[in-house]
C-alpha cells in the first residue's frame, strides 16, 4: 500500500483520484490545493499526484525533491520553462508527466506514431479534439501528445509543422503540416479523433473517453510503476510497455 497525495485535491480530477487510490487499495495521504503547504504534504506522502494548474508546477516539483519522492504530472498547457523545470527535477526523482492517463490514449499515442511513420507524408494528418465547455486550454494536452506522436513517427518536429485555428482566406494546407482543431461544449469528458486523409481514402483513430475515472485509473497505475524507479524523466507509454 503507498500513501499518495494529490495536489489539486479540490477539482473534479482530485475527487475521482480520491475513489481510485482508495480503490486500488492505496491511501490518500492529503490533498492540497491553490495557496496550501505541497511540502508538508509531500513529507507524508510516497509519492505526488499533480492535476492543479501550470503556475504551480515549479512549487510542486520543488516539493517532491525536497521529500526525495516520484511525482506524476497530469497538468496540461505546459510550455517550454515547464518541461525545463520538469528535465531539472527528473535528474533528482522520478517524474512521469503526460498530457493524458489513460490507458487507451497512450496506447491510441502508439498507433498514431506508427501510422505516420508506415503512411508517410503523402497523407494528411489532423487531429479534431471536443471538451467540456469549462476546459480553459487549447488544443488539449492529449491533442498535443497526439501531435507529438504523429510528428515522432515523420521525424519532423511538431512545432515547425503545426496549423491550427483556420479563418477565413488562409490559403491552401502547407505540405506535411499536422492539423488541429478544437471543439468546446456541454459536458464532453473528452473526444479525440486523428484522421489520415490520402488520395481518395482515410483513416481516423479514435479514442472517447465516457467519464474521467479512466484518468484517475491510469494516474494510479503510473503512480504504482513510478514508485522506486531511478530518477528520470518517464511517459505512459513506458508504463505500458511500449
Amino acid at each position: 500500500m503507498a500513501r499518495i497525495g494529490i495536489i489539486g485535491s479540490a477539482g473534479r480530477m482530485g475527487q475521482a483520484l480520491a475513489d481510485a487510490i482508495e480503490a486500488a487499495g492505496h491511501e490518500v495521504s492529503g490533498g492540497v490545493d491553490r495557496g496550501e503547504n505541497v511540502a508538508g504534504l509531500a513529507d507524508q506522502s510516497d509519492a505526488l499526484v499533480d492535476f492543479s494548474a501550470p503556475p504551480a508546477l515549479n512549487d510542486n516539483l520543488h516539493a517532491a525533491i525536497g521529500a526525495g519522492i516520484p511525482i506524476l504530472v497530469g497538468t496540461t498547457g505546459l510550455d517550454a520553462n515547464h518541461h525545463e523545470a520538469i528535465d531539472n527535477a527528473a535528474r533528482v526523482v522520478p517524474v512521469l508527466q503526460t498530457g493524458n492517463t489513460s490507458l487507451g490514449v497512450t496506447l491510441l499515442a502508439h498507433l498514431v506514431q506508427e501510422a505516420a511513420s508506415r503512411l508517410g507524408p503523402d497523407w494528411d494528418i489532423e487531429i479534431v479534439e471536443m471538451h467540456h465547455r469549462m476546459k480553459v486550454d487549447a488544443p488539449s494536452g492529449t491533442a498535443i501528445l497526439l501531435g507529438e506522436a504523429a510528428a515522432r513517427g515523420r521525424g519532423i518536429s511538431l512545432a515547425d509543422h503545426t496549423e491550427s485555428g483556420r479563418h477565413g482566406h488562409t490559403g491552401r494546407r502547407a505540405e506535411g503540416a499536422i492539423g488541429f482543431a478544437a471543439l468546446r461544449g456541454g459536458t464532453v469528458a473528452g473526444e479525440h479523433l486523428v484522421h489520415f486523409a490520402g488520395d481518395h481514402e482515410r483513416i481516423t483513430l479514435t479514442h472517447l473517453a465516457e467519464n474521467r475515472m479512466i484518468f484517475a485509473r491510469g494516474a494510479v497505475k503510473g503512480v504504482e510503476w513510478l514508485i522506486g524507479r531511478e530518477p528520470g524523466r518517464y511517459t505512459m507509454g513506458q508504463v505500458l510497455g511500449l
